[in-house]
């Protein structure tokens, strides 16, 4: 369990009860807008570091790796008041087309790191990815190098194993590979199921999201669904289950392609379990067409206790926006984190959210901090349960964005309010599919009255940068 000495003797002093928590669906503008942000309620702390993308913490929740584009960042966040960065690294540096860029993912396993990228085509920088030992955070030791013939979008590393998606191959296979000697184990594609697959083009049909947990790997595919395969043996990967997605007749029929890859229904965009490997999300990554007849993407849960005969449970609606489209206000389902019982999300500038999903089929919203022109959120996890947790914003990027954007690219840090016994949230009510929707929120009065009266506002809410 991840543990932190501060903010410890709050734990054991302060109970959080319905006063303490964010309200959960703050009420919005008459013409759907968000409303203002909260002011009164900030980040207990914050660090600045440019081109911020996926953020990974060590396991004992006091490290943070970020990926930065051009390599990667180490953050020490044991306080997060006061978090800053240890180390900053490069990979293939030496070589002819280096160094390593468009690093958009990293995964840590115990004192490993393994980094990727780029993670899109379209570049002439060579393609690769590193493995790093971490056992001293502030001194990263680069174990291996290796180029590849593939970009990479996303990785992970398990059990000494890394799982990487094979983009620009045929087939956008799975490739399977030992970091350290980088010998290639096995690649695994849709295409192997059904050579059909092949007919549709690559924005409808990639392995966007790859994660493992013991024996098996869940692969999202996009339009393709999202797939369970048996890795107990990394070099022969077998299909166990399509968790989800369309029939492969129904997408070979489609007409409106480039339309189809960005709209729901589809959209596989990321994948993960629980630390029990027996609840899966997925999550939904889409805007609208112009008309705003659809719109952004939500989180998805399975119970895949037996992964053979996935079930499907309930469901996060994505923030609102007063434009869903893909030049709008972003607030689609990013990259997010399920353990102790909660889902921590990150929904671009829709902020993000907290949910228990102990009951799965009914999640319950517990925060909600949005900030849509300070903070555009790739991902949140968990650093310290009861204590606080960390989203990582990209700043000024991507096609909404206009570069002197006042977006931070930076990590914020938040408080993991939790309830005391038989509490509730603010207002009672619950996100799932009946929700009604929340609004541009600041993490509310209740931990500001409570947790600022006993620290200062100077200690709680110190914002530094680097």
């Amino acid at each position: 369990m991840r543990r932190r000495p501060l903010l410890r003797t709050l734990g054991s002093g302060l109970a959080l009860g319905s006063a303490g928590l964010a309200s959960g669906h703050p009420t919005a503008t008459s013409d759907g807008t968000p409303p203002a942000e909260t002011p009164d309620s900030q980040p207990l702390g914050t660090v600045s570091i440019e081109n911020v993308r996926e953020m990974v913490l060590n396991p004992d929740g006091t490290v943070a790796y970020v990926a930065t584009v051009d390599g990667f960042a180490v953050v020490d966040v044991s306080d997060p008041t006061e978090m800053r960065v240890l180390a900053r690294e490069r990979l293939l540096a030496d070589h002819a087309d280096g160094p390593l860029s468009g690093i958009w993912d990293l995964h840590c396993d115990g004192d490993r790191l393994l980094v990727a990228g780029p993670a899109n085509g379209g570049r002439d920088s060579v393609r690769g990815f590193g493995y790093v030992d971490v056992s001293d955070p502030a001194d990263p030791e680069l174990l291996a190098e290796h180029e590849v013939d593939f970009y990479t979008h996303n990785c992970v590393l398990a059990d000494g194993v890394g799982y990487f998606t094979g983009g620009g191959l045929d087939g956008s296979p799975l490739v399977v590979a030992d970091p350290e000697s980088g010998t290639e184990l096995a690649r695994w594609s849709v295409v192997d199921v059904d050579d059909r697959w092949a007919e549709l083009p690559f924005g409808m049909v990639n392995l966007h999201d790859v994660w493992v947990h013991d024996d098996r790997a869940y692969l999202a595919y996009w339009d393709a669904g999202t797939w369970c395969l048996d890795v107990s043996d990394p070099g022969e990967p077998t299909l166990v289950s399509r968790v989800r997605g369309r029939p492969l007749d129904e997408l070979l029929d489609v007409t409106n392609r480039r339309r189809e890859r960005t709209e729901p229904p589809g959209n596989d965009h990321f994948v993960t379990v629980d630390e029990t490997g027996d609840l899966l999300g997925i999550g939904t990554e889409s805007w609208a067409a112009a008309s705003g007849s659809t719109g952004p993407g939500g989180i998805a849960f399975y119970d895949v206790t037996d992964p053979a005969e996935p079930t499907r449970l309930g469901a996060i609606d994505p923030p609102p926006t007063p434009d869903p489209t893909r030049g709008g206000v972003w607030t689609t389902a990013h990259n997010f984190e399920l353990v102790d019982g909660r889902c921590y999300a990150a929904w671009y500038q829709g902020g993000v959210t907290v949910h228990d999903v102990t009951d799965a089929t009914d999640p319950v919203e517990r925060f909600h901090w949005r900030d849509a022109g300070r903070g555009k959120f790739w991902t949140a996890q968990l650093a310290a349960p009861g204590e606080f947790f960390l989203g990582a914003s990209i700043g000024a990027f991507g096609v909404n964005t206009a570069a002197d954007s006042p977006l931070e690219s930076a990590l914020f840090a938040f408080p993991d309010q939790r309830p005391a016994d038989g509490a509730t949230t603010t207002d009672g009510t619950r996100s799932g599919r009946a929700s009604t929707p929340t609004s541009e929120t600041g993490a509310g009065a209740g931990v500001g009255a409570g947790l600022l009266g006993l620290l200062g506002a100077g200690a709680w809410c110190r914002r530094r940068s680097e």
